[in-house]
Parts: C-alpha cells; sequence; structure tokens
C-alpha cells in the first residue's frame, strides 16, 4: 500500500501546510485587487472594498460548518471537497465578467477555503505526539505568512501588467496542485472508534465539561487585536509618521512576515520543551502587551522601529500554541468544532480592527492608539487557563508514535 501503510508525519505535514498556503494565497490575492478595480474597472472604494472582503466573509461564515464536517467525515473528506470547490470557485473567479460575479465567485472561494483550517489543524494534532506537536503546529501556521507573501508578490504585478484572469490563476492554480496533492497523499491520521470515544468520554461536549476552550478563544480574540494593528497599519505608520518610502516600508513589513512566521515556529518549540502550550501562551500576552504599550510610549523616538518590528514579531507567536491547545482539549471527535470556533472569533475581531483602530490613530495619533491596543493582550493574561492545563488532556486519540 506504499505511503498509506505508513504514512509519514512531515508529508502528511506538507499536504496539509500546502492547503493553507493556497487557501490563504487565494484570501489575500483579493485586496491587492481594489488598485485594479478603483482605477481600471471604475469601482468605488467601497464597493471595490466589498469584492476585497467577499473570500474573509465566505471563510468566517463556513468555519464552524466545515469543523463539523471533518469531526463526523474526517480530515482527507473535508479536505478533498473543500479545495475541489476552492478550486473551481477560484477558477470561475479568474474568468468571471463582472464585479457582482467577481465577488460572488470569491465568497464561495472563501466559504470551501474554511475547510483547510479545520482539517489542516486536526492533521498536525492527530500524526503528531505531544512532545513535537508545537513545532509542527508552529510550521503550519506559518502557511499565512507565506500565503499573503505569494499573493502580495504574484497578484499586484499580473493584475496591472495583464489584467484580472492571469492574476486570479495563480492561485487557482495552487488550490488545484493542493487538491492533486491531497488526493495522493493524505491520509487521515488513526483516532478511537466511536465506541471507545464513548467509553473515554470523548464524544461529551467539551465545552459543558469545564470553561477552557472559552477562556482560550476569548483569550485569542483579545490577542488579535495587537496582531492585525500591527499588520494593518505598520506600512502607512513608517511612510506616513516616519517618512520612510514605500519600497523601504514594503521591505521592512516583508521582513516582519519572515520573522513572524520564525516567531511562531519558535513558540511551538518552547511549548514542546516545557510541555505546555496555555503558559507561554500567557508570557507570549504579557510581551504584546508591554510591547504595545512601550511603541505608544516611544513612538516619536529612535526605538520605535525595533519596537514595531518587536511588536509584529510576538503578536504572531500566540497563533499555533491556541490553536493546539483548543484541539488537544477538545479531543477528536470536537477539535473540528472547536477548532472553528476559535477561527470564526479571531475573525470576528480581525474585522473590527482597521475601522476602530483607524478611528483611535485619527482622533488621537498613532502613539495613543497602539497603547490603547495594549489593554487588549493585557485583558487576555488572565483569561489564560494555566491551572486548568493538563498533560493528559494533551493527547486523547492522537498519534503517539
Amino acid at each position: 500500500m506504499g505511503l498509506r501503510a505508513k504514512p509519514n508525519r512531515w508529508a502528511m505535514l506538507g499536504v496539509a501546510m500546502f492547503a493553507q498556503v493556497a487557501g490563504t494565497a487565494v484570501l489575500n490575492a483579493a485586496p491587492f485587487l481594489i488598485p485594479y478595480l478603483h482605477l481600471v474597472k471604475g469601482l468605488s472604494l467601497v464597493e471595490a472594498g466589498l469584492v476585497a472582503a467577499a473570500p474573509q466573509v465566505g471563510t468566517m461564515l463556513t468555519l464552524i460548518a466545515w469543523g463539523v464536517i471533518v469531526d463526523r467525515t474526517g480530515e482527507r473528506v473535508a479536505l478533498l471537497v473543500g479545495m475541489a470547490l476552492m478550486t473551481i470557485a477560484a477558477f470561475a473567479a479568474a474568468f468571471s465578467t463582472s464585479p457582482v460575479a467577481l465577488g460572488l465567485l470569491l465568497f464561495l472561494a472563501g466559504a470551501a477555503g474554511a475547510a483547510s483550517n479545520s482539517a489542516s489543524g486536526r492533521l498536525v494534532i492527530g500524526w503528531f505526539p505531544p512532545e513535537r506537536r508545537g513545532l509542527a503546529m508552529g510550521i503550519r501556521q506559518t502557511a499565512q505568512p507565506l500565503g499573503t507573501g505569494i499573493a502580495a508578490l504574484v497578484v499586484p504585478g499580473l493584475v496591472a501588467s495583464a489584467g484580472l484572469r492571469e492574476a486570479l490563476l495563480v492561485p487557482a492554480a495552487l488550490c488545484a496542485l493542493s487538491f492533486a496533492l491531497t488526493a495522493l497523499l493524505l491520509v487521515d491520521p488513526p483516532r478511537p472508534t466511536r465506541a471507545q470515544a464513548q467509553d473515554l468520554g470523548q464524544l461529551a461536549n467539551p465545552y459543558r465539561r469545564d470553561d477552557r476552550l472559552w477562556r482560550v478563544h476569548f483569550a485569542s480574540m483579545l490577542l488579535v487585536v495587537p496582531q492585525f494593528t500591527v499588520w494593518t497599519f505598520a506600512l502607512v505608520w513608517l511612510i506616513d509618521e516616519k517618512g520612510w518610502s514605500a519600497i523601504a516600508a514594503g521591505s521592512l513589513v516583508a521582513a516582519m512576515q519572515v520573522l513572524g512566521a520564525a516567531g511562531r515556529i519558535g513558540a511551538g518549540v518552547w511549548s514542546d520543551r516545557v510541555g505546555s502550550r496555555l503558559r507561554p501562551l500567557r508570557v507570549i500576552a504579557a510581551v504584546a502587551a508591554g510591547a504595545m504599550l512601550a511603541l505608544g510610549l516611544l513612538d516619536g523616538t529612535s526605538l520605535a522601529i525595533a519596537l514595531m518590528t518587536l511588536a509584529a514579531v510576538i503578536s504572531v507567536a500566540d497563533n499555533g500554541l491556541a490553536f493546539t491547545s483548543v484541539a488537544e482539549i477538545a479531543g477528536p471527535y470536537w477539535s473540528g468544532r472547536a477548532m472553528g470556533t476559535q477561527n470564526t472569533g479571531q475573525f470576528l475581531f480581525a474585522a473590527a480592527v482597521p475601522p476602530v483602530v483607524g478611528a483611535l490613530i485619527t482622533g488621537a495619533g498613532y502613539g495613543a492608539a497602539f497603547a490603547i491596543v495594549a489593554v487588549a493582550p493585557l485583558l487576555a493574561i488572565p483569561l489564560v487557563p494555566v491551572r486548568g492545563e493538563h498533560t493528559s488532556s494533551r493527547a486523547p486519540g492522537s498519534a503517539n508514535r
């Protein structure tokens, strides 16, 4: 049976990660279409913004539903169906002839691509033992900056030089390749039968068992605030406040993405070594609060650039830890829904950051806004349920090989 007889866990991680990269590239290709839609196609900024937001909305609305599908059918089926539908929608969007059709098809692509969020996370939990899981999830979480980077490198240039079709065919092709890799290589990780899970208490609703999942969800939602503040406003802050050129500012922001990806892996390794996801998560929340507060207070000094870079790295380091913890607490028959709920809450808060923080900057300036944002990770610190963490909950029905 070849690979199916004894799957290589790193190959499974590679397939899962590529699915997340492809999905992220489609989601983040849309915002880079705004200049083309506005300046070439004549859409207003509001109309172009609605088109660009369509895939994100589609993803947000279907995350929990895909989590249910993953819990009931397994990772392979969910990822195959999701990537097939995303491929079809992305290719159709490339050949769309009206803004309404483009927005609708991007919405459908985002809705289908949400399958990769829960399925790829579950694959990591299932195929990696607890002592390697933090590293694996940290690597998987680098898919977001990688997918964003691919979209940033490809879409603006292609849409300007060749048009919408060519620009969207690249992320669509990535989705098609992801589907092929999933079909050829992906194997579901082992998990207990429903009868075994019933005996182990793993079919019971973990949200009713205790408040740990809710606390991690709410803490993660708060920790999204500094992350998306930096991602949204670092570029304009460097140009508008610090007088950098667009090229120099863009280069630093790209470097921040790379450093952030490395930070996610480092946080995962740290959690493996200390045998805890939540203790490092609480420390990261505290450092994020300190970094944003220091950035706010020292915004006008020579230290501001270094503090912004620190904030960019530390504010994304929590993602893999929280995601892994949620799956470990929820267990093999609830982790899909739990991860879907986790992402949904983060999407909601992330959507609120640009207008809210933008209003703060407009009214009080960058420094004051950054200092106020520090309140969010500060509130997250006591929410992290460190006392409720125990190692036995980290591997129910998961691989330990």
